[in-house]
């Protein structure tokens, strides 16, 4: 079973997911490591500057999992995902958070904050960081993925 305090984890957003990392940064307070990549405000930023870092991280493996939060996670979803070893996953829902890591191995979790709850991100952050790959014939696909 995955522990959460176990974890080392990249956070990063822009200006329309800030609100929500910095409450998030908080639910997650216990992780043994936790690396805020920013923004530090609400002024309007542009989103690769801070997903670009957190995949970095993540890519080389300074981190187990990254968390991107911008307006739709679309934005930060495709920017984080040119990078080879990243499978970054836009989640609404906790199914989907699920499947993301049962299925696909997933590695960065992007909220659209503008179109879920606060309660409902820091719910779908823990069921990503928590649900462990299954492996066997996802692995097959997964492996597949690489350009």
């Amino acid at each position: 079973m995955v522990v959460i305090s176990d974890l080392k984890i990249a956070i990063g957003s822009d200006h329309a997911g800030f609100q929500y990392k910095e409450q998030l940064l908080t639910f997650l307070s216990d992780c043994k490591d936790i690396k805020d990549f920013g923004t530090y405000s609400p002024d309007s930023v542009d989103y690769p500057d801070f997903a670009h870092p957190v995949a970095t991280a993540v890519e080389n493996k300074e981190f187990d999992f990254g968390i991107l939060v911008c307006g739709s996670a679309n934005g930060v979803g495709i920017t984080a995902n040119k990078h080879q070893g990243i499978r970054a996953a836009i989640c609404w829902d906790l199914e989907l958070a699920s499947l993301a890591r049962l299925h696909n191995n997933a590695n960065i979790v992007c909220i659209p904050a503008r179109f879920i709850t606060l309660d409902l991100a820091k719910s779908i952050v823990e069921i990503f960081l928590t649900t462990t790959f299954e492996a066997g014939r996802h692995a097959t696909r997964v492996n597949k993925m690489s350009c």
